[in-house]
């Protein structure tokens, strides 16, 4: 179980302006301005859940990622995992974590991929044994065979994500932190990485917690939903429910014979051609059945399909809301 409480994290960062005499001050006098990446943020993750931590950038979602990782310690407040606190017990906690940062690589550069998983079998100690089982299984799973033997520097974007998510689980963790994983993949290698972390969690009830701004992401692994920004958590709750609250409005299209549809109030006219016209419906205005009901008395329907916002366009809505 992780559970978070009250923890806060200030940076200092050097500001100047440009240019080459205010470069010149700010070796005698440099300006710093505090920036608070975490702001009193409580939370509580059960044992093999799927967490979406989301927000803009510079919301604090990596800072909080390396408190949970034990890389930082939080001016303020505590963190348990499993018992323990990350930064104090850092060796115990990490051979429990697996951590992906979408843009840094556990990987050595210049070497076979097969050569960086013999090392970290050594600096986590795994059994020869699980270790032999967990490669097999990661290199079926994720179709590493022909990778391993491959320089990391040699792999494209995709294939080398695979491999660096195969790396933070060959130890067995708990818990996965995927901080951006799919960033700058094609669609078949997001396909494929989505595919096998919902795997691990069902077969091994690994926790995971999952930052990212690809929404997709969000949609197909998880159920609940953290929201920080500006350090602070700002919301908490089931996919379904921000769903419902958030998405006012659904897409209706209408295969019709008949001339042109007039909408009513509630009802935004798209597209039309064809005797195909698609309608924006506000449901705070108007139900779908209304807005059916109103088509139907002006023209024969032949066809009507019913679309939800995508969740791009209801977390756009829940940034705008919070005004982040």
């Amino acid at each position: 179980m992780i559970e978070v409480q009250h923890i806060s994290k200030t940076f200092q960062v050097s500001r100047r302006n440009a240019g080459f005499s205010e470069a010149f001050k700010a070796l005698f006098h440099r300006q710093y301005e505090c920036i608070k990446a975490l702001d009193d943020i409580s939370f509580q993750i059960e044992d093999g859940e799927m967490v979406g931590y989301i927000g803009p950038n510079g919301a604090g979602k990596s800072s909080t990622i390396k408190v949970l990782s034990g890389i930082l310690t939080p001016d303020q407040g505590t963190c348990s995992i499993n018992g323990r606190i990350p930064w104090k017990e850092r060796i115990a906690h990490v051979n429990e974590i697996g951590v992906v940062f979408g843009q840094r690589s556990q990987l050595w550069w210049d070497v076979p991929v097969i050569d960086s998983f013999e090392l970290l079998r050594d600096i986590y100690r795994i059994p020869k044994n699980r270790y032999n089982n967990n490669l097999e299984e990661l290199v079926t799973l994720l179709n590493l065979k022909e990778l391993i033997r491959t320089p990391a520097r040699q792999l494209s974007l995709g294939q080398r994500m695979r491999c660096e998510i195969a790396a933070s689980l060959l130890h067995s963790p708990k818990i996965l932190f995927l901080d951006e994983p799919t960033i700058g993949l094609d669609a078949v290698s997001k396909i494929a990485v989505r595919d096998f972390i919902l795997e691990q969690n069902r077969k091994h009830k690994t926790t995971v917690i999952l930052t990212t701004h690809d929404m997709q992401d969000i949609e197909t692994l998880t159920k609940r939903i953290i929201l920080i920004g500006k350090g602070k958590i700002l919301m908490d709750g089931s996919l379904e429910h921000i769903r419902k609250r958030f998405s006012n409005n659904k897409k209706l299209t209408v295969e019709h014979n008949g001339k042109r549809i007039n909408p009513c109030d509630g009802m935004a006219l798209c597209s039309s051609s064809n005797q195909i016209a698609t309608f924006e419906i506000d449901l705070n205005k108007l139900s779908v059945s209304d807005a059916i009901s109103h088509i139907n008395k002006q023209v024969e329907v032949n066809d009507i399909s019913v679309e939800s916002s995508s969740i791009d366009e209801v977390v756009s809505n829940l940034y705008h809301q919070y005004q982040i």
